[in-house]
């Protein structure tokens, strides 16, 4: 039986994770651990733990740029963001998000945009939101090489149609038409598809029923791995956490203490000393 690795421990260097080495995980029924990551220390933490996908998601714009929803997020945000994660050079897979209409309007827009994410931003993979109406620009991006990974159930960039983050999926019409879309999305050549906010039971009928992995994020321990907002997980995001989420840290705390001694230590001439001082 392995051990666990201690804490800042150093890891031995791994392979590439590719979209065909996530599928094959699948096949191995071994977990897909995937983080979100907007920034260059974060990715090579992530990395160094072994995370095996680092989502460049949307969701910066709530956890770090201060907006109430994703919907203001832009295509030059998720870029700017999806360069600085690159540039650790990671093995994880980098799959940047695809903000609000920069894929809804056309397929030719969707390639478009995912073709900067792939060339200027240097992504792996992008990830829409959406089932059938994406279809097309899912499998036109599938067809010119570029990795899709889908996302089915609570889709935050309709937030204002859903009339707030609620779980979808609860009643048998729309749990039949979630697991239609989701072999529809197989169909198109996603890799991988992340389930939100659906009741645990559906999402274990959907991991059951494709062949490409589930990644689940409040869809229950059924999914063939796992996605948590790594502001969440650290628990540096200062607004209310979802029932899904785990906190494994609560640097917030800790931060504050940092900077509110740094602040005493400045206010009483104890900071710099002579020993920091040149």
């Amino acid at each position: 039986m392995s051990e666990e690795p201690k804490t800042g421990s150093a890891r031995a260097p791994r392979a590439k994770v590719t979209p065909p080495a996530v599928i094959e995980m699948k096949r191995r029924a071994d977990p897909i651990v995937v983080v979100t990551a907007y920034d260059h220390p974060t990715a090579r933490l992530a990395d160094e733990a072994g995370v095996d996908i680092l989502l460049v998601g949307d969701s910066v714009g709530t956890v770090v740029l201060g907006y109430e929803s994703t919907l203001p997020v832009t295509v030059e945000d998720i870029l700017h963001h999806t360069r600085a994660v690159v540039r650790a050079r990671t093995a994880a897979l980098v799959v940047a998000d695809m903000p609000f209409m920069s894929y809804q309007v056309s397929v030719e827009q969707a390639v478009r945009n995912a073709g900067r994410f792939i060339q200027q931003g240097g992504a792996d993979a992008v990830k829409l939101e959406g089932g059938e109406r994406v279809a097309p620009a899912v499998r036109r991006l599938v067809e010119i090489g570029i990795p899709v990974m889908g996302h089915l159930g609570l889709t935050p960039q309709s937030v204002l149609a859903f009339g707030g983050y609620k779980v979808q999926a609860r009643g048998e019409a729309d749990q039949e038409r979630l697991v239609r879309e989701a072999k529809l999305l197989e169909s198109c050549g996603c890799f991988s598809l992340v389930l939100e906010g659906i009741p645990a039971r559906l999402g274990a009928v959907v991991s059951r029923e494709l062949q490409i992995p589930t990644i689940g994020i409040g869809a229950g321990p059924s999914c063939d791995g796992q996605v948590l907002v790594s502001h969440d997980l650290l628990g540096l995001y200062l607004g209310r956490a979802p029932k899904f989420v785990r906190r494994y840290a609560a640097l917030a705390d800790a931060t504050r203490d940092a900077f509110e001694r740094f602040r005493a230590d400045v206010k009483a001439h104890r900071f710099p000393s002579d020993q920091e001082s040149y």
